[in-house]
C-alpha cells in the first residue's frame, strides 16, 4: 500500500489500489469487505477490499489475518507488510471517505445516512474487482445493520456470486480479516500524517476520536470556532459536534426561517386568477350595441 498517497489524499474520497495478482485473472476468488473508522467522530473512514485464489486461503491465514481490533498496532502493520510480500496472488483495494464528504452527504437536502453511504461503498469496490476483471466467486462481508437484509441486496445487484453477510466477518473468514487490516493501517496513517488547513489545530491531543471518549469531547470544545464551527477533522454531522456547536457557536438565522415566523405570504399568493369574460362589468354602450370579445378572427 502507498501509504503516502494514502496520507496525501485523506481530505479527499480517493480509492489506493495495489497491482492486480495475475492469478486473480483466472482462478476463482474469494474477497472480503470491511471498514475501520465508521463510529467516530474525528477523522475518515475508510473502507477495505481484498482478494486472492481461494487455493491460497491456508498461505492467507498463515499470515494470521484476523479482526484488526484484536490486533495490536505493531501486528497490523507486521501482517500487512506481508499481504504486500505476497502480491502474487494477494491483492487490495481502499476508499477514504473524508470528514467533510460523509458530515456533507448526511447533511444533504436528500438525507444520505451512514449505512446507505457504507452500502454504497462496498458496492462500488465489489464492482471494481469485477470490471477489473477478478474472477470473483465468493463474497465475505462483515454487515452493516441487518446481515439478512444487506445479504438480499448485495445478492440482488450480483447474483452470480456467492456471497455471505456476517456480523464479525472479518473475525470469521481470513480474506475479511485481510481487508480489515487494510483498512486500519490505511485509516491510522490518514490520521498520523492529517495536515490541517487550518491553523493552530493540533490532533496529538485529540483522543481515540469516538463520541463517548471524554479527552475526545474537551479537544471538540477547545477546537470550535464560534463563526466557522470544526476544523475540516471533524464529522460535523455526528449529534456530539452539533450539540458543542448549537450551544458555543453564533446563532444563524437564515432569512426564509424569519418570512415563516412573520407569516409573510408566499410569492404564488401575488398571482390571481384571471376574471372570466362572464364576471367583467360592461358600460352599457358595450351592451346596447350588441358587441363580444373576440379571441380568433
Amino acid at each position: 500500500m502507498d501509504l503516502e498517497c494514502v496520507a496525501e489524499n485523506a481530505h479527499t474520497t480517493s480509492v489506493i489500489k495495489s497491482p492486480i495478482p495475475p492469478p486473480t485473472l483466472t482462478e476463482p476468488c474469494c474477497v472480503g469487505i470491511d471498514e475501520a473508522g465508521r463510529g467516530p467522530v474525528l477523522g475518515p473512514m475508510v473502507y477495505g477490499i481484498a482478494y486472492c485464489p481461494i487455493s491460497k486461503i491456508p498461505e492467507l491465514t498463515d499470515l494470521g489475518v484476523n479482526d484488526s481490533k484484536q490486533l495490536k498496532e505493531a501486528d497490523r502493520e507486521r501482517i500487512l507488510a506481508g499481504i504486500n510480500d505476497n502480491n502474487d496472488y494477494i491483492g487490495y483495494c481502499v476508499k477514504v471517505l473524508s470528514p467533510n464528504f460523509i458530515s456533507n452527504s448526511m447533511l444533504g437536502r436528500e438525507n444520505y445516512n451512514l449505512n446507505a453511504m457504507s452500502h454504497d461503498t462496498a458496492i462500488s469496490l465489489l464492482q471494481g474487482l469485477l470490471e477489473s476483471g477478478i474472477n470473483v466467486q465468493d463474497v465475505y462481508v462483515d454487515t452493516v445493520g441487518p446481515a439478512d437484509k444487506y445479504q438480499a441486496k448485495l445478492s440482488g445487484i450480483f447474483p452470480t456470486l456467492n456471497i455471505t453477510v456476517a456480523s464479525k466477518a472479518d473475525a470469521k473468514y481470513p480474506i475479511c480479516g485481510a481487508s480489515s487490516i487494510c483498512a486500519k493501517v490505511a485509516r491510522d496513517k490518514c490520521i498520523e500524517n492529517w495536515a490541517n488547513p487550518e491553523r493552530n489545530v493540533d490532533i496529538s491531543e485529540c483522543g481515540s476520536g469516538y463520541p463517548g471518549d471524554p479527552n475526545t469531547k474537551d479537544w471538540l470544545r477547545r477546537n470550535v470556532d464560534p463563526v466557522f464551527g470544526f476544523p475540516q477533522f471533524v464529522r460535523f454531522s455526528w449529534s456530539t459536534a452539533e450539540n458543542i456547536m448549537a450551544k458555543d457557536c453564533v446563532k444563524v438565522t437564515w432569512d426564509d426561517e424569519e418570512e415563516e415566523k412573520e407569516n409573510i405570504p408566499k410569492i404564488n399568493s401575488f398571482f390571481k386568477n384571471i376574471q372570466k369574460e362572464s364576471d367583467i362589468s360592461r358600460h352599457r354602450f358595450y351592451h346596447e350595441q350588441g358587441l363580444k370579445s373576440k379571441t380568433i378572427l
